[in-house]
């Protein structure tokens, strides 16, 4: 039965769920779009890349590929020199001489580091030599670390790492993202489609000619431009005047097309009420005429079937303002996509940083909120080359030329990258870990905002410890237990159980030997993990005093450890079986480790929680994924 009487005015909570009961608010359908026309558009698939990012262990500038260790105690006044190898490595090309101890091959910034090399002295730091042979030597006056100047492959982006989730509004940063992996066309949602029709004798469009009682239609263009923000595809079909077959048969040929149609004015009740006559035309028509809110009493919520259809105000204060309370959600429902806006917060730098003085440098931050109010500004790190870091990136902080270190603590000035809250509904911080991919995936596609900053479960529990997270993923081993992250726990921490993994020791399909053949051959290099990382503490125990070659190459994630095992720059290293699995690897199972989530207890009952404890529940469709994935759903002991 349709609604025939207007202006019975509801509570705006009431009036949203009538009107959203009968409405279908679903993205729209799936289309193929070139990646040079994907801009603005939203993603309707998670994207995982098909490459490593870098594609390999790569230099950072000019200058020679090196053993760190080689280096160690070189100053000005006591110098280090190495044999120069017959090899220069330009970029693009790959070495073929390995950089045994003792030597140094030169190379150019991207330039792809040679096997057995692990760090990269600037040329600036060098100089050239000969040998009494007249052999050419490179004599190096500063020490660098594993992994100075280098950027390691796969660090950034993994092959089979998810890099973009589904609803995700494409900018330049996610499309330059996808041109980073290669992609040439991406999944999106069409644009849904709104026809917007303003209506009155009081109206003339911009430029005609005005008179005394007569308006400018500013309705429709804000209307039109607040589509296309929200990503829809505004169909503008101009000003109609107070005539019923007129409005009639503008509404009907609106509808043809349209996934939405919006008309404005004309809401009130009086015998001008024309629009209010056509849309109780429709089936089933009128569903609310009247809501308690101020501006925008008037509003009329409507449909065509399940097609929204909506009056509103001619005053354009109420116009936008009902807009932007009832229309723009269902909008944003319907093309996948939310506003962003630009600004500065204040925050507190989470961890120290080091600037090169000289130079104004823009540091990518990531902010969390604080246990006391306050936001802290993660710096993102993984360098200059990264495309994640920017890509995910809430803003930058500035920091002045004469700066060379900002302490951990310091009050900053954060510049928001076009998002409208740099806040996320939750925010992750701790071990990373593919099966992670798929949990936010499923947040994000129930509308919750997701931040994951990879800093180990060793950063994860600091973070916890400070009140600037909501979950800590971990998987820390008591050694004196045996058991798995519990005896990690602090007053004011709860443990949410996660999953099970397996970890091991992976190799290429055609070493067959077992673990401890590897081990005892000196010949094989491994590749290590970053210190701090739970699969690290793994590691140690398995190798015990043993120091193989590549010991120091610590790269930190187990994508990376996948991609220099399959590249043959590690013979051998410990990851996960889904990763390992998915780069083609042989695996050799050691422990199933437990991966679960510390969460402070002040955050227990925060909405994004509630919603992860449930879709972690025993039987959930969440489990089911994971477990297809090689992640055990099985209760830890």
């Amino acid at each position: 039965m349709k609604q025939s009487q207007f202006l019975e005015v509801l509570d705006r909570d009431e009036a949203e769920r009538r009107w959203r009961a009968v409405v279908d608010a679903s993205p729209r359908s799936v289309e193929e779009v070139a990646l040079e026309d994907a801009l603005s558009r939203v993603l309707a698939e998670d994207v995982r890349s098909e490459v490593d990012v870098p594609g390999f262990d790569r230099s950072n500038m000019d200058g020679f590929a090196v053993h760190a260790a080689d280096t160690y105690g070189a100053s000005e006044e006591e110098p280090v020199v190495l044999r120069l190898n017959d090899e220069t490595i330009p970029t693009g090309i790959a070495p073929e001489i390995e950089v045994l101890a003792g030597t140094a091959t030169s190379i150019a910034t991207g330039g792809m580091l040679p096997r057995g090399a692990d760090a990269v002295v600037p040329v600036e730091h060098t100089d050239g030599a000969t040998d009494e042979a007249g052999g050419p030597m490179v004599i190096v006056r500063q020490p660098r670390v594993p992994g100075a100047a280098v950027s390691f492959a796969g660090t950034d982006m993994g092959s089979g790492e998810t890099v973009l989730f589904a609803g995700t509004r494409l900018t330049s940063r996610e499309t330059g993202l996808l041109a980073a992996i290669g992609r040439a066309t991406v999944r999106v949602y069409r644009r849904p489609r709104v026809a917007i029709l303003s209506t009155g004798d009081e109206i003339v469009q911009p430029g005609e000619v005005m008179r005394p009682g007569l308006v400018h239609d500013s309705n429709g263009r804000i209307l039109a431009d607040a589509v296309r923000e929200l990503g829809g595809e505004p169909d503008f079909r101009g000003a109609f005047r107070d005539d019923v077959a007129a409005l009639r048969e503008a509404l009907v040929g609106a509808l043809e097309t349209a996934d939405m149609v919006l008309l404005s004015g004309g809401t009130s009740k009086g015998e001008g009420d024309l629009n209010g006559i056509v849309v109780g035309e429709l089936e089933p028509g009128v569903i609310v005429h009247g809501v308690a809110l101020k501006p925008g009493k008037p509003i009329c919520l409507a449909a065509d079937g399940t097609r929204p259809v909506v009056i509103l105000p001619g005053f354009p204060t109420s116009a936008i303002f009902t807009f932007h309370e009832f229309v723009a959600p269902v909008l944003r429902s319907m093309a996948g996509v939310a506003a962003a806006r630009r600004e500065t917060r204040r925050a507190r730098l989470a961890l120290k940083a080091n600037s090169e003085k000289g130079r104004l440098e823009y540091l990518l931050v990531g902010l969390v909120e604080r246990g006391d109010g306050e936001l802290a500004a993660y710096p993102m790190g993984k360098g200059s080359g990264s495309v994640t870091s920017f890509s995910r990136a809430d803003g930058f902080v500035r920091i002045g030329r004469n700066t060379e270190i900002v302490e951990a603590d310091t009050p900053v000035e954060v510049t928001l990258i076009g998002r409208e809250v740099p806040v996320a509904d939750l925010v992750v911080i701790g071990s990373h870990c593919a099966g992670l991919d798929i949990i936010a995936s499923a947040l994000s596609r129930e509308g919750f905002t997701i931040k994951l900053l990879a800093v180990g479960s060793g950063g994860g529990l600091a973070a916890a410890r400070r009140g600037e997270c909501d979950v800590a993923p971990i998987h820390l081993l008591d050694p004196e237990t045996g058991v798995y992250n519990e005896p990690y726990l602090e007053e004011g921490m709860r443990l949410l159980t996660g999953y099970q993994r397996m970890q091991g020791v992976a190799t290429r399909p055609d070493e067959d030997r077992d673990v401890e053949a590897l081990l005892e051959d000196s010949n094989l290099r491994m590749v290590n993990r970053n210190r701090g990382a739970g699969t690290r503490v793994l590691i140690d125990g398995l190798l015990g005093d043993r120091r193989p070659p590549g010991f120091a190459y610590e790269p930190k994630s187990h994508y990376a450890v996948a991609a220099a095992i399959s590249q043959k720059r590690a013979d051998w290293g410990v990851t996960i079986e889904t990763v390992a699995s998915q780069a083609g690897l042989r695996f050799r199972p050691l422990r199933a480790e437990h991966y679960d989530f510390v969460v402070p207890e002040a955050r227990w009952e925060r909405p994004a929680v509630v919603a992860l404890r449930r879709l972690l529940a025993p039987g959930s469709p969440l489990r089911d994924a994971l477990h297809a994935q090689g992640f055990s759903s099985e209760t830890p002991s």
